[in-house]
């Protein structure tokens, strides 16, 4: 399933259960974070990097080294972290 989620970004759910979420708006970490804008002006729709999380069918997130987001991702390691979601095995649900 594909979702795009506030206009900033989008997720992605396989069929293992697992969700990749890839975020590029003011609010995410990355560098378009705490970009003013003036009022009526639509977020950004470019970014050069970007804000992941990752979680399972239970919700339960992936713990990057720090935090269960990953900020400031470029384009090619989003593509991996994509594949790394797809590869994961599906969990038991709760």
């Amino acid at each position: 399933m594909l979702k795009i989620t506030r206009g900033s970004g989008f997720q992605i759910t396989f069929s293992n259960g697992w969700t990749c979420s890839v975020q590029w708006s003011r609010g995410n970490y990355c560098s378009n974070h705490g970009f003013t804008r003036d009022l009526g002006e639509p977020e950004p729709t470019e970014c050069t990097d970007a804000e992941i999380a990752i979680w399972d069918n239970n919700g339960d997130w992936y713990e990057f080294e720090h935090d269960q987001v990953l900020g400031h991702v470029p384009p090619d390691d989003v593509a991996a972290w994509i594949a790394f979601t797809q590869k994961q095995e599906p969990r038991e649900s709760k």
